[in-house]
Parts: structure tokens; C-alpha cells; sequence
């Protein structure tokens, strides 16, 4: 343990620590870090640190006036790490087209350290990965570029991130923190440099595989509880029973959990299922459940265009000339990311229907979204009158619109609205309007 004590000593105000990858987690990271210590922000989006420095966060985590305030140096330059004692690593893993983890950004930002990093320098990992992914990927590229050795050297450890994009009661300071590392020593540093800037429990867990798996486990339980209401969701409406009904009915019950049916996408719920079931099926054992559950959640919009279909035929609507306007882009509410939103498969399947389609998002940006999916964002007082409207995401600004606000943006005043979030009031729909919810 001596080298330990004899590179890091205890953990204080001059320990300087580095952020790579400065997203919707590594930004509101790297500000919290610099209330207590110096800290060098690193992405490799040039448009991003040039934002960043000049007080704009895309992603609306972080306030203009937090950025000014905070002592945070954004650059992408690579050589800025090189004096940093703790380097926290927040860069995406995506999943790629057969649901296997992308890790690319991983491999990459660990090459990027190992090339500059000091000895002495402890290296966490904050992107969720599969159990062992820190020890069996991240760690030998270190170890090769820098040409130093892991817990002689250098140490790394594992603290999965639990930022929930948009929260601002459930923030990086406010959650209890998991900490792990190789051996006890870097453990308790890194517990005591997180410990100065969070104000919940710091969690030490026993292994890094262990917090490595508990990342996963708790967004694959979310994602099956939601899969549970989706399937049953599925089951009711064939039933002719409201889902969101049953479900308050229900919830009068103490212990039951009131998820609610949707599209589930994102890079957390819609992913991170995937890096346990790679895993599990590289040790041999195929999993049912969890896969069971992402292929329910990934038909959810094969099952909003099916209600479609059916309501349209039973109201004898001429499918040639159906227009559909689709409120709500992102993947979850009041956000900007629009990363693996299920919305947009809803948007092709619609298209692939025939149905002219119009779509608007009130926190999305329209560039992004042209570029990424060739969708132009409309202001609603441009989009033309549609015979459906699809609340698909709830955003305030939706939220606010009423009946009265929906009722504005169909032909005649008269059509169907798909309420996917559930956010007006069944009993008050006016006249004329037939409602499907999930």
C-alpha cells in the first residue's frame, strides 16, 4: 500500500481532477467537482468546449451562470489530463445494430489517457459497462499506452453514474454514490475525494464487477417493470379495459409499483439490458427474462401504429389522405436528447403506412434532429390540420395545451388523439374526438 500514500497521500483542495466526456453526466460532474478542487474538462467536440466556454450547455443541465461560476477548464486537448491525479471517464457505450455493446468510445478515451496520464494517477470509470468491462478492456489499454503498471503505477476504479437527465431534485450531489477499486487503499481515496462533493451516503462496494453489475441491474429492473405494464397494456386494450385505470386502481394497494406503459428508449433503460445479456450469454447461459422484456418494450411501437390501424378502420377513414402530427421527439420529457428515442420508429412505421406525417418538439434540437433522421421540426402554428395527433412525449409545453390546445390542431376539430403519456383527462374529451391511450 505504500505507493498508494506515497503518490496520492490524502485526498485535498489540490487534487486535480479530470472529466472526459462531457455530456449530460460529465458536465454537471465536472462542475460539482470544482466547488472542492481544480478541474480540467475534456471533450473531444471542439463545438461542445467552445459552447461550454462560452456558457452554453446544449443538454440544459447545467445554468449559464453555474458555468461562469464554476472553476472548470473545458478544452480538447488531449495534453490538459497530464497533471490530473483523478481522471473520471463519462463517454457513451452505446449498444450497435445487433443490440452487442459499443465500447468504441471506451477504448478510445482509454487510449487518450494512457498517452498522457501521470504516475500516480487513478483512473475511474463512470460509463456503464458490462461486469469486468474496467478490468478486462479499459485497464490493459492504460497499461499498454502508458506503459506503466495497473496498481503499482497507476489504479482504476468503477462508480456507475446515476444522473437522470432533466431532474433537478435527483442531481450528482444528492444521490448515494458506489465506489469501487482495485485494492483497499485507492478505494478509500476515491471514496474520500467523491465523499467532498456529494452529500449522500458513498456506497464502497466490494468489487469493481460488483458495481459494475449493480448499474446495469438497476436499470434492467426498470426496464422490466415497465415491460410488465407494456405487455399488460397490450392484454387490456384487447379487453376493451383503459390500462392507466387499472393501474390507479391498483396503486391502492401498499406495495404495488406504478410504472406505467411506453416507449422505452434512451441510453440507459433502452441499453443497458443488452450489456448484461452480452455478458451472461458470453458466460453460457442465455437469459429469458431480461430478454423477454427489451423485446416487449422494442414492440411498443409496432403496437401505437396497430391501435391506429384498427381505430381507423372502425371509423372508415380514407387511408390516402390521413395526416398525423406527432407531438414529442425526445426520448423522455423536458430534455433536449433525442438519443434512441423510440419515437422515431414510431414516425418510420407511420410512414411506412402511407400516413403523411408532421412532427414538432418543443425542447429538441431541429438541426440534430434533420441531420439525424431527416425530420424537419415545425412550430405548431406552421403544422397543417391533421386528422390524428400523438402525444408522444410530455413535455410541459404539450402538458399545458389542454383539449383545447389539441383540439386546435385537427381538421374540423374533429380526429383521434393518441395520449402515450397519459396526460389528458379521458372523462373531458370533447365531442367528436376519440381517444386511445396505452
Amino acid at each position: 500500500m505504500q505507493w498508494y500514500k506515497e503518490f496520492y497521500g490524502e485526498a485535498s483542495t489540490t487534487t486535480k481532477v479530470g472529466v472526459v466526456g462531457l455530456g449530460y453526466v460529465g458536465l454537471p460532474i465536472a462542475v460539482a467537482f470544482a466547488s472542492k478542487f481544480p478541474v480540467v474538462g475534456y471533450d473531444i467536440n471542439e463545438k461542445r468546449v467552445d459552447e461550454l466556454n462560452h456558457g452554453h450547455d446544449r443538454t440544459a443541465e447545467i445554468t449559464k451562470q453555474e458555468l461562469i461560476e464554476a472553476d472548470v477548464s473545458f478544452t480538447n486537448v488531449t495534453e490538459a489530463l497530464n497533471d490530473c491525479d483523478l481522471i473520471i471517464v463519462t463517454v457513451p457505450t452505446p449498444i450497435d445494430e445487433a443490440n452487442k455493446p459499443d465500447l468504441g468510445f471506451l477504448v478510445s478515451a482509454s487510449k487518450a489517457i494512457g498517452s498522457v496520464m501521470k504516475e500516480g494517477c487513478t483512473v475511474v470509470y463512470e460509463s456503464t459497462v458490462y461486469p469486468g468491462a474496467t478490468e478486462e478492456v479499459c485497464l490493459p489499454i492504460l497499461e499498454q499506452v502508458s506503459g506503466m503498471t495497473a496498481g503499482k503505477q497507476f489504479n482504476v476504479g468503477y462508480s456507475p453514474e446515476r444522473i437522470n437527465p432533466g431532474d433537478k431534485e435527483h442531481t450528482f450531489k444528492h444521490l448515494p454514490k458506489i465506489v469501487s477499486a482495485q485494492d483497499e487503499a485507492t478505494l478509500e481515496f476515491i471514496a474520500a475525494t467523491y465523499g467532498e462533493v456529494i452529500e449522500a451516503e458513498i456506497y464502497k462496494a466490494p468489487a469493481i464487477k460488483v458495481a459494475e453489475a449493480a448499474k446495469v441491474l438497476e436499470n434492467t429492473q426498470r426496464d422490466l417493470n415497465i415491460a410488465l405494464m407494456n405487455e399488460c397494456s397490450v392484454i387490456f386494450k384487447r379487453l376493451g379495459i383503459d390500462t392507466l385505470d387499472v393501474i390507479n386502481a391498483a396503486k391502492t394497494k401498499w406495495n404495488f409499483l406504478p410504472f406505467t406503459p411506453g416507449l422505452v428508449g434512451g441510453h440507459c433503460i433502452g441499453v443497458d439490458p443488452y450489456y448484461l445479456t452480452y455478458k451472461s450469454q458470453q458466460a453460457g447461459y442465455h437469459p429469458e427474462v431480461v430478454l423477454a422484456g427489451r423485446r416487449i418494450n422494442d414492440m411498443m411501437a409496432s403496437h401505437v401504429v396497430d391501435g391506429l390501424i384498427r381505430l381507423l378502420v372502425k371509423k372508415k377513414y380514407d387511408f390516402t389522405k390521413v395526416t398525423v402530427t406527432v407531438l414529442g421527439l425526445t426520448f423522455k420529457e423536458n430534455i433536449p436528447d433525442i438519443r434512441n428515442s423510440k419515437v422515431f420508429d414510431l414516425i418510420t412505421q407511420l410512414k411506412q403506412c402511407g400516413f403523411d406525417v408532421q412532427a414538432a418538439d418543443a425542447h429538441a434540437d431541429a438541426e440534430e434532429v434533420r441531420h439525424a433522421h431527416s425530420i424537419d421540426i415545425l412550430p405548431l402554428a406552421d403544422m397543417e390540420s391533421a386528422n390524428i395527433v400523438i402525444l408522444a412525449v410530455g413535455h410541459e409545453e404539450y402538458k399545458e395545451l389542454g383539449w383545447q390546445g389539441i383540439q386546435a390542431l385537427l381538421s374540423d376539430q374533429k380526429g383521434i388523439v393518441m395520449d402515450l403519456k397519459g396526460m389528458l383527462d379521458p372523462s373531458t374529451c370533447p365531442d367528436g374526438i376519440d381517444i386511445w391511450r396505452m
